[in-house]
């Protein structure tokens, strides 16, 4: 399974991006997908997660009620909405597929990251 990350980019405070993860070379329907962050000097750590049917769904603390995960099985993508961005939200962001929650260590494959940079 491949996974390749796209959206990243340079946003104001308070401003909106989407990211995408688009899966390839395999069946990721019934995967867990989720994604992580990992700012410079910092570990990585859990954003977002959504399991296979989209039924369960789980946030950060720090990302709960301004970013969205969803997916498209039919397209076998997985995005994040991400709304309200503040500059702490600055980081890589990967996407990984088949783990379990939030768990980093968990998640057999993953994507190249995406630079998301928050700044005025």
């Amino acid at each position: 399974v491949q996974l390749q990350a796209s959206g990243g980019g340079l946003v104001q405070p308070g401003g909106s991006l989407r990211l995408s993860c688009a899966a390839s070379g395999g069946t990721v329907r019934s995967y867990n997908m989720g994604w992580f962050r990992q700012a410079p000097g910092k570990e990585r750590e859990f954003v977002a997660a959504i399991t296979g049917s989209g039924g369960t769904i789980w946030y950060a603390d720090s990302v709960k009620g301004r970013l969205t995960i969803s997916r498209d099985n039919a397209k076998s993508t997985v995005y994040l909405q991400m709304n309200s961005l503040k500059p702490e939200d600055t980081a890589v962001y990967s996407c990984a597929a088949d783990g379990i929650g939030r768990t980093w260590g968990d998640y057999k494959y993953w994507g190249q990251g995406t630079q998301v940079t928050v700044s005025s």
